[in-house]
């Protein structure tokens, strides 16, 4: 903690708090999450990129960090991926002493080490309150002693931040079991993990990589940041994959990006999903499972073709959490089966992908 700081929003509003983690500037998009626990999960997330995020719990830091550890498949054990991706935190009272058997450093420390500013003591019910009313807007982190007139409000409204969550080359796991291709969209470990150890062998491809030249059983469209609709390489590949037959499974960005193949359109929700209780229907039963969710744009159900259908609903609001395919083995989950952080209610569904390679 090293002084005062200030959260000024592109509608005027200025919140006073105190600085935390690096003491740089920064400004993005601000959105809230209503999740109690994972943000070493949440502030490594790919889906964050370009974005403030303002945790609403009001206890951030007490557990700690823990070390960056790499398992055999040099997937983060402990992370989302190998960085922080939230160009903010943004939070209402910070434990600077932390207690866990698995934390190394505090939070503080962590955010300093990569260049990331926080901010606590802010209302962050009202701060919600606010987004919940407006939508999600710009901001900026202003630590005691910068100049905010030397940073611009940030936009990403034409800015494809899957290109910059993506890898650049293919990375191939396993080496044995069916082939999984996984266009890397701004992939979660987590995801990897989940399929690795259900026995597949996984070569992740860039975002606009065309892998109609690679032999597969089945392929994967991983979730990612900002809009969908600046994707047209990867949604030109989605669609000619639709031609053939092979198993395709779509998780967040996935599931945008697969309606868009399929012609239907995208729309910005006012605020986005993210959190860790958002109840999700399986159309055509009774059952409903609780999700976790990190996205902010939403698929217009009524622009599918007639060769598709919704596969979940959100019971909050009714948008969109998934579509399938009438007879083809293509679907998707617009929420987070692998969780990571978050309830595993839906961690079925990559059994169900390996079931039909």
């Amino acid at each position: 903690m090293v002084g005062r700081a200030r959260l000024v929003l592109s509608d005027g509003t200025v919140m006073h708090g105190w600085s935390f983690g690096s003491t740089r500037p920064r400004s993005g998009e601000v959105v809230f999450s209503t999740a109690m626990v994972g943000y070493p999960e949440s502030l490594t997330d790919p889906s964050y990129e370009g974005q403030i995020l303002c945790v609403s719990y009001p206890l951030i830091g007490n557990y700690g960090v823990p070390e960056d550890t790499r398992d055999s498949d040099g997937l983060c054990s402990s992370f989302e991926s190998e960085h922080i991706h939230v160009r903010g935190l943004v939070i209402s009272r910070y434990s600077e002493t932390y207690s866990h058997w698995d934390a190394v450093r505090s939070l503080g420390d962590w955010l300093d080490e990569e260049g990331v500013p926080g901010i606590w003591g802010i209302d962050t019910r009202e701060l919600t309150k606010i987004i919940r009313e407006k939508g999600v807007m710009s901001g900026k982190i202003i630590p005691e002693g910068c100049d905010e007139s030397e940073l611009d409000f940030y936009t990403s409204d034409n800015e494809n931040l899957v290109a910059k969550a993506s890898c650049n080359a293919p990375i191939h796991y396993g080496q044995s079991g069916k082939r999984v291709v996984l266009v890397d969209c701004g992939v979660k470990h987590r995801i990897l993990r989940c399929l690795l150890a259900r026995g597949v062998q996984v070569t992740r491809v860039p975002w606009n990589y065309d892998f109609s030249t690679l032999d597969y059983d089945g392929l994967m469209i991983s979730n990612g940041p900002g809009n969908p609709a600046l994707c047209g390489e990867a949604v030109e590949h989605i669609r000619a994959a639709y031609e053939g037959d092979k198993p395709i499974f779509g998780i967040c960005m996935g599931n945008q990006l697969m309606a868009l193949a399929a012609g239907a359109a995208t729309y910005k929700l006012k605020y986005g999903h993210r959190s860790h209780n958002q109840p999700v229907r399986l159309l055509g039963t009774d059952r409903c499972f609780i999700s976790s969710q990190n996205h902010g744009f939403a698929v217009d159900v009524s622009s599918l073709g007639e060769d598709w259908e919704p596969l979940f609903v959100n019971l909050n609001d009714g948008t969109n959490e998934g579509i399938r395919h009438r007879s083809k083995p293509f679907f998707s989950a617009q929420f987070h089966p692998e969780a990571s952080s978050g309830p595993v209610d839906t961690e079925f569904l990559f059994d169900e992908f390996i079931s039909k390679l």
